[in-house]
């Protein structure tokens, strides 16, 4: 028999734990009474036959024959979602490179699986398997979580079988890990390699989030620091990778960049989060709502905004023609209104007053001694950071012709590959993007 009782100061203190009688008797816990032991197990164990082990194949040389065979090149988790259609969740970077892809049940089963698509900005991938009998986890919506709730990481880490690791929602809305779509939950439940794709549950066994990256002091284990894509992403972008095969993200037409310290100088502000923005395209709804360049955003859908990716998180998951609400500060003064997302447009390059944005890269005249576009940031994921363009970078000249200043920008709005002569310190660079 599994049912809640209600902690006693006496009990408290008989589990080694310190707490004052009020607060003691306000806790409740899962007890099992014939065991007479607290455990999240009923929760959790209607989840974790849906939790997979997924491993990617890739090409690789023979020993001695040199015919080319599929080969692990990855391994990762994965968590099922929809029974019915046999949809499994799992990480981008887990697929990524993959000729072939299989996936472990719990109960020993080894399926091919197809990949139905893969979004980097997000690091979400769909694959889909055939079988009778699949389990899948209950979701819930990531926006109902709060710091201190219970969480549970699940997966298949460092080559070990079904894992269980618990902990705590350490965070949330976590951003600056470098990718265009940033939103994560952070948790100190250990995820290591191999827990990549797998999900992160709540204290009833419900899916809330992907785990997806940590961060680590040193030598890639695990330092209580792990990061999650919530649910409320996940959702969205799985949809349209089942709909569409890729991801369609809203926009707003502008274009913003993180809040750093030396522009918070720059602005005279005493914040260091926020997304700044450095140029609003004419006609868009960006402009409509009132925006302009210099204004930074603090808030968005009542959400803090820590950086840019926060910003782009929430407009690329919103609907067609929603209305999203925005506090921004101008001149120090608070200001706030409501901006229409509108579906991003099939479009090579955006030219504003200022900046000119292509392939996931924006880009300004260079201040320095050298004659071009200087790259002021390059979303994770695009087709610049793909072609390995960086921030910092001045482009010269494209397929040849001299590049000096924004009146060059139609070099950048044509068809196909274009060949860039790029200015990385001292150095001269050719690059196909």
């Amino acid at each position: 028999m599994r049912r809640t009782v209600r902690l006693s100061l006496g009990l408290a203190l008989t589990l080694g734990c310190v707490l004052p009688a009020a607060a003691a008797a306000a806790q409740t816990a899962p007890y099992d009474e014939r065991r007479g032991v607290f455990t999240f197990a009923a929760g959790l164990e209607r989840s974790l036959p849906a939790v997979v082990q997924v491993t990617t194949l890739g090409q690789s040389e023979g020993p001695s024959s040199g015919v080319r065979e599929p080969a692990p090149i990855a391994t990762g988790s994965g968590v099922i979602i929809d029974a019915s259609q046999g949809i499994v969740v799992t990480n981008q970077h887990v697929v990524e490179n993959g000729s072939k892809f299989t996936v472990d049940l719990l109960d020993g089963r080894l399926l091919d699986a197809t990949l139905i698509g893969a979004d980097k900005a997000t690091d979400i991938a769909v694959l889909r398997i055939e079988a009778p009998g699949l389990m899948q986890v209950e979701i819930v919506d990531s926006d109902t979580l709060r710091t201190g709730d219970v969480a549970f990481a699940v997966g298949y880490p460092l080559g070990l079988d079904q894992t269980v690791t618990m902990g705590v929602i350490s965070g949330l809305n976590r951003s600056g890990l470098g990718d265009a779509v940033e939103d994560y939950i952070q948790t100190d439940a250990a995820v290591n390699s191999g827990n990549s794709g797998g999900p992160l549950l709540d204290s009833r066994g419900r899916l809330i989030g992907i785990n997806t990256s940590i961060l680590s002091g040193g030598g890639g284990g695990n330092d209580g620091i792990a990061f999650a894509v919530p649910t409320r992403i996940m959702m969205y972008v799985v949809g349209q990778l089942r709909e569409f095969g890729e991801v369609k993200r809203g926009e707003i037409g502008a274009v913003l960049g993180s809040l750093t310290a030396d522009r918070a100088r720059e602005l005279g502000l005493g914040i260091v989060r926020g997304a700044v923005v450095l140029d609003v395209a004419p006609g868009s709804p960006a402009e409509i709502a009132g925006l302009r360049a210099g204004d930074v955003v603090t808030r968005i859908q009542s959400r803090p905004v820590a950086n840019a990716g926060s910003v782009l998180a929430t407009v690329g998951v919103a609907a067609p023609d929603s209305r999203l609400t925005l506090v921004w500060l101008r001149d120090g003064e608070e200001m706030a209104g409501q901006v229409e997302v509108r579906m991003a447009a099939p479009q090579t390059m955006v030219l504003g007053a200022d900046r000119l944005v292509t392939g996931g890269a924006t880009l300004a005249p260079a201040s320095g001694e050298v004659p071009g576009l200087r790259v002021e940031s390059v979303e994770s994921g695009s087709a610049a950071a793909q072609a390995g363009l960086r921030a910092g970078d001045v482009v010269t000249a494209v397929d040849g012709a001299p590049v000096t200043d924004l009146s060059a920008a139609p070099l950048f709005d044509v068809g196909g590959a274009r060949a860039l002569t790029v200015r990385r310190g001292a150095e001269d660079l050719q690059i196909t993007m």
